[in-house]
């Protein structure tokens, strides 16, 4: 980090996540997809053949070392663990201009790929939801289980006009989700939160925009768009791998409403977690308890697994 860097909260937490990945036993890659798109991942430093592999899909809020960084280290613990930044984010960007959820699933995938991972599950927080279902659905031999965290992938372009949502058009939810000043992240954490942190000093908030919410933000925008336009939930893929719809029960950005939505419109695939007393930012204002239950539907069963694999062994050796 620069000298200018250490007068930065923002930049210096960037650097302590960037630590932690590391500490892990992760490293920071770069893989240029061609026509223009690189893609920026947090990777195994060295690939464990005995783990399954677990790709984890951040949201718009932040880079994903912001969202992700509470929950690597029990993870890896378990999984070969694949982090992503999504195109616009972090070190990740592209000069072609499709914005929709499918072209970063083909990205996402084309990395995975690359590092030679053939199977993967998947946890999608909010955006990063939309970008998870769209994998699952594009690559169904690829992608094992489902993880979606508060990710309204079955709203309809209608709901806005029906007044589902806090804002009462895409283009103030691009303003609130991506703030410009103090005012707006205030705003912000009133609308994600139960219960918001009441002091925010205006000078880390400034600092948090210049570091955060500067770059790329008309691409920010668009993909925004790219998720409401023309949406309809007859339009939206069943797919058929098992999956956990986990939801804040007081989530103001994508309403309870959604979760049940697509968990009729999935079916008996799917089974919904319902967090009480927490909105849609879960993954800081409830992490202990969206780790449990991660850990129920994708670390439970391995464990389990492995034990009866071991017993099995046991038996076989017994007999012979």
């Amino acid at each position: 980090m620069g000298s200018r860097s250490w007068l930065s909260l923002t930049a210096w937490r960037n650097w302590s996540f960037r630590h932690s990945f590391s500490s892990t036993g992760l490293k920071s890659t770069t893989t240029d997809l061609g026509g223009g798109t690189v893609m920026h991942c947090w990777v195994p430093k060295s690939h464990n053949p005995s783990k399954p592999s677990l790709l984890l899909i951040h949201g718009i809020g932040a880079n994903a070392m912001w969202q992700w960084g509470p929950f690597i280290s029990p993870l890896a613990r378990h999984f070969n663990l694949f982090i992503p930044d999504l195109l616009f984010f972090g070190d990740s960007h592209s000069t072609r201009p499709d914005r929709s959820e499918r072209f970063q699933a083909e990205c996402v995938m084309a990395v995975l790929e690359a590092h030679g991972v053939r199977k993967v599950s998947v946890v999608g927080l909010s955006y990063g939801g939309f970008v998870a279902y769209s994998m699952a659905a594009v690559f169904p031999e690829s992608v094992e289980k489902v993880v979606l965290i508060c990710a309204g992938v079955s709203l309809e372009d209608r709901d806005m006009e029906e007044g589902m949502f806090q804002v009462k058009s895409v283009d103030e939810a691009v303003e609130v989700l991506l703030p410009r000043t103090p005012e707006m992240v205030k705003q912000l954490v009133q609308l994600t939160f139960v219960k918001p942190i009441k002091v925010l000093p205006n000078c880390f908030l400034n600092d948090f925009i210049e570091v955060m919410c500067t770059e790329y933000r008309q691409e920010k925008k668009e993909l925004i768009q790219a998720l409401h336009k023309d949406r309809k939930l007859s339009n939206l893929p069943k797919i058929t791998q098992p999956m956990q719809i986990i939801w804040g029960e007081q989530d103001l950005v994508f309403p309870l409403e959604l979760a049940h939505r697509l968990k009729r419109h999935v079916g008996e695939k799917a089974e919904l977690v319902i967090i009480k007393n927490a909105g849609h930012a879960l993954n800081v204002e409830k992490p202990k308890e969206l780790y449990k239950n991660i850990k129920s539907f994708l670390i439970d069963p391995l464990i389990s697994s492995k034990q009866e694999n071991h017993s099995n062994g046991h038996m076989v050796d017994q007999e012979a």
